[in-house]
């Protein structure tokens, strides 16, 4: 008995390990997917079409090759700091 309660807790808890780790890895690529888009989308594949586009003065195109991506990661991180603090949460996997 005590061993079948003991094999279902470490069961659970593979499941629970394995579930936190997929969620994370779903938000890893949301934010990898972002920065391409971002860095190699923008500022290289559409950087002629943005360039019709005026920002402050600036070319779009050529603001997000040098300032656009940058904010983006910067929000980026806060992003994914915000999220991992709720699955944290979630799987109780939180700091102290």
């Amino acid at each position: 008995m005590l061993t079948k309660i003991i094999l279902e807790r470490v069961v659970e808890n593979v499941e629970s390990k394995a579930s936190y780790w997929q969620e994370n890895l779903r938000l890893i690529f949301i934010c990898l997917a972002i920065w391409f888009v971002v860095s190699y989308g923008f500022g290289v594949l559409l950087v002629e079409p943005l360039n019709e586009i005026r920002l402050g003065g600036y070319k779009l195109g050529f603001w997000f090759a040098q300032q656009g991506s940058i904010y983006t990661f910067v929000g980026l991180i806060f992003w994914y700091t915000s999220q991992m603090n709720k699955l944290d949460k979630k799987y109780n996997v939180e700091d102290e």
